[in-house]
């Protein structure tokens, strides 16, 4: 079984190894005409449920071709350019690369003595992404395993920092749109969830800075203390960035740390052309970036940034056989000392492999087409009488719903929606999310492939409102 070990003695298997499923997933991207087969969970498992762990087949090739029954075939793809569903994005090359190194290099970035040189490359690009916020020379961070880490480790910043030590009398502030990661915070801060606080947005799904005064200032009226305002920069449903400049006001009026859940919209960072719309992130306390969203890295690659590299230590613990109290003294840049996790991948080494081939202007400019799209989409949709939409785009999310012509029962508008997605997702053609928009179903794409067009958008639409069509017109007649 030695034969296995990835080591001097066996470098010549694992170039081999390695490059044969390489060229099995080439294969795959090349050759899928859909971004899924249609499969069912009912479908799948059985094949699944055969593989006796017990009895390895003791040779990569066989395990590969077994491999595409169990996974590969029926994988969800997110390079197809018809799909449009959540927040995944196809990935770079470079990127790519760069998770193939780290997998097999396999360093743990807690500490220098099991990194070193990735220590330092995630500390650089640390401060690079700070730059592009607009954080100063104080400023610090450390990568994640996505947003909701992020989100969880700067609103436990907050709580460390806030001026009260009775938990009960703890609120945070976040618009009716946020991540749900914020509530769940909140629980596992013990804080629970009445110390969420939803503020209402205007017609564009963003906070209403006014809401949040006046929720701000019946907080002080009732000698609670606001720990957090949560700015959402793109929101999951909507890609709406809330009026950052504003809240950065109310936040320091209030004395209360502001974070932005920029997760979904930190690709603006690297944008060439709507940089702008995150003005006031500069302002905020702490920034969650997913890069794994908007800069088209591969799952996981996400980092939070703070303002005041010193608020990290409220997550610092000092173990003897790891992090010992003495290697502060001795400047040793050991990366648990800001980490919620202790094992942790080189995850940034993906982000530097970009920046070193693409550049950041690159990997911006494929953020911007994406955001054109959506508002060729929008353009679409506003002017298809079978549909309505929402909100215009501010990044690339489009929330939109079929209405058949004439009176129709809103319960039933709900259900044929609902059936066109699952109906085009059993197909195989195409996959978009959906979502609930004042009680009512709602559909979504999610646009983060460049290599869809219109003409693609184009065609989802006609599907949708075929499969829409033919639920109603099946259920009328049954009616």
């Amino acid at each position: 079984m030695r034969s296995h070990l990835l080591n001097g003695t066996t470098a010549e298997s694992y170039r081999r190894s390695v490059t044969e499923g390489v060229e099995r997933v080439a294969d795959k991207l090349a050759s899928v005409r859909g971004p899924f087969t249609g499969t069912t969970p009912a479908e799948l498992a059985p094949v699944i449920d055969a593989v006796d762990l017990d009895r390895p087949l003791g040779d990569v090739s066989a395990a590969l071709e077994e491999l595409e029954d169990v996974y590969l075939r029926d994988a969800v793809y997110f390079h197809h350019p018809r799909y449009l569903g959540h927040l995944n994005c196809p990935v770079v090359i470079p990127a790519v690369v760069g998770e193939a190194v780290l997998s097999a290099v396999n360093s743990s970035l807690d500490t220098w003595d099991q990194s070193a040189g990735g220590t330092l490359i995630e500390r650089r690009l640390i401060d690079w992404t700070a730059g592009r916020a607009g954080f100063g020379p104080a400023a610090d961070g450390v990568f994640t395993s996505g947003g909701s880490q992020s989100n969880l480790q700067a609103l436990l910043l907050a709580r460390q920092e806030a001026k009260t030590d009775d938990l009960s009398k703890l609120r945070i502030f976040s618009s009716e749109c946020s991540h749900f990661s914020v509530q769940k915070s909140a629980g596992l801060l013990g804080l629970g969830a009445g110390a969420v606080v939803s503020v209402p947005v205007d017609a564009e799904k963003r906070m209403r800075a006014t809401a949040l005064a006046a929720e701000l200032a019946a907080c002080r009226a009732e000698g609670l203390v606001p720990m957090a305002i949560v700015a959402t920069a793109g929101t999951t449903d909507f890609g709406s960035i809330d009026p950052l400049p504003e809240i950065a006001e109310l936040a320091d009026e209030y004395g209360t740390w502001m974070h932005v859940d920029a997760a979904y919209g930190c690709g603006l960072l690297a944008s060439p052309t709507r940089r702008h719309l995150l003005d006031g992130v500069e302002r905020a306390d702490s920034v969650t970036v997913d890069f794994h969203k908007s800069f088209f890295q591969p799952v996981s690659s996400s980092a939070l940034l703070v303002r005041d590299g010193a608020t990290l230590r409220h997550a610092t613990y000092h173990a003897d056989y790891l992090n010992p109290l003495r290697t502060v003294a001795e400047k040793i840049p050991n990366q648990v000392d800001k980490s919620l996790q202790t094992t942790r991948r080189f995850d940034a080494l993906k982000l530097w492999m970009t920046l070193r081939v693409m550049g950041a202007d690159g990997v911006g400019g494929l953020f911007d087409e994406v955001c054109d799209l959506a508002r060729q989409g929008h353009a679409l949709l506003a002017a298809d009488s079978r549909y309505e939409v929402v909100v215009e785009p501010s990044l690339s999310t489009l929330v939109y719903r079929y209405v058949p012509a004439g009176d129709a029962d809103p319960e039933a508008v709900d259900r044929a929606n609902l059936h066109a997605r699952k109906a085009l997702f059993a197909s195989g053609e195409a996959v978009v999310a959906g979502t609930r928009v004042d009680g009512r179903q709602y559909l979504k794409f999610t646009l983060l492939n460049p290599e869809t067009t219109a003409a693609d958008i184009a065609a989802v639409l006609d599907l949708i409102a075929g499969h829409a069509e033919q639920y109603l017109g099946e259920n009328l007649v049954h009616a």
